[in-house]
């Protein structure tokens, strides 16, 4: 009999437990090995019609492959090579390490997720533990630097050029978070998220003395944006009490409510079909679903048209050392955009500690 493993025993799928047998003709451990194989065919056999059960087959896949390399799989390349948002991947590896206890989840720097296979040797899981340790201080150091920039350089765009915005402010139990940063209650799970999903800002402007509010509602993201990014954002603003409204057509956003995506870059090749089989691009689909996608091109014409150069918001996330500092560079440059350059050049010498340190990191 097989289900879900808990600590405390096992739990049921769906249509109930999974029930083989052992051939009394075989030596018990023969009869076992092929009970466990005649189990594994049944549930490959249900992953064709589950979502979750296709993701839960490829995890394990991934995670086999990679031990047989002596090497650990990653969250988020686990993410990519499923095409899944991350709270639809935390459900099935919850579920993968409930049917296979032997693939096993370390936390690097009590953070990151990596994945394996308990068959890995001591000695060759210790030094896949270290290869990764030493590629998180590169990559992850570097990557969350230039996304808390990017937040930060968005944010500043907002406020200088959205006139009589009122943004919506929260107290926060870590009192580290910005209090721009907003929480929403979600009346359905949204991709793993049970009752709470985060947004990086809302604000209301109100256009005339007799006109409703609009409200809107961002969300950052550095790197390439796809169709599953902003088809999760929608989620959000669907299924959340603040935002959403249930409708003769379905579950929708309400009427007033815009969602702001902002992306260093969207996928120019990304085609999406819609219901009608009408092919369109991803900038067009997200306008017709009533998102607006904001893309550093469109701040890096605002620089251009103050009278800046050679500054561009992503050199601007890639010199600065912190959030507070990009808020200082853009306000320097746009009161001296002739002096952009030169600005500029002062930041890459006085962060020149950061580089090297990240350099250094790289090296080893």
């Amino acid at each position: 009999m097989l289900g879900y493993r808990t600590g405390r025993g096992e739990t049921p799928f769906k249509e109930g437990f999974l029930i083989t047998w052992l051939d009394p003709s075989k030596p018990r451990e023969e009869a076992i090995e092929e009970a466990i194989r005649r189990t594994e065919m049944a549930l490959v056999e249900r992953s064709n019609s589950s979502k979750v059960m296709q993701r839960i087959q490829i995890v394990r896949d991934q995670v086999i492959e990679a031990s047989k390399l002596n090497d650990l799989v990653s969250f988020e390349f686990l993410q990519n090579k499923i095409g899944c948002s991350e709270y639809e991947l935390e459900t099935a590896l919850k579920r993968v390490m409930q049917l296979y206890p032997e693939i096993r989840e370390v936390k690097i720097f009590n953070r990151f997720k990596y994945f394996y296979h308990s068959s890995m040797s001591d000695e060759d899981f210790k030094k896949a533990l270290a290869r990764k340790e030493n590629y998180i201080r590169v990559v992850s150091g570097r990557s969350n630097r230039i996304g808390h920039n990017w937040e930060a350089c968005v944010e500043w765009f907002i406020d200088k050029f959205t006139t009589g915005a009122h943004f919506m402010t929260q107290d926060h139990r870590n009192k580290n978070m910005d209090r721009r940063r907003i929480t929403l209650h979600l009346i359905k799970s949204v991709g793993g998220r049970l009752s709470k999903a985060e947004v990086d800002r809302v604000w209301t402007v109100t256009p005339g003395i007799f006109a409703k509010p609009i409200t809107y509602v961002l969300e950052c993201k550095w790197g390439l944006v796809r169709k599953r990014d902003v088809d999760d954002f929608l989620e959000v603003l669907r299924w959340s009490s603040e935002f959403g409204v249930n409708t003769p057509e379905g579950r929708q956003v309400k009427q007033g409510v815009i969602g702001v995506f902002a992306g260093s870059a969207f996928n120019p090749r990304e085609k999406v079909k819609l219901k009608d089989e009408t092919v369109v691009s991803l900038p067009s689909y997200a306008s017709r679903m009533n998102i607006q996608l904001l893309k550093a091109s469109d701040f890096n014409k605002r620089l251009r048209e103050r009278g800046c150069r050679k500054a561009t918001v992503q050199k601007i996330c890639k010199f600065a050392k912190n959030e507070d500092e990009v808020r200082e560079i853009l306000e320097a440059i746009w009161q001296n955009p002739e002096k952009d350059g030169e600005i500029l050049a002062e930041v890459v010498s006085r962060n020149k500690e950061v580089y090297e340190f990240e350099r250094m990191l790289e090296r080893k």
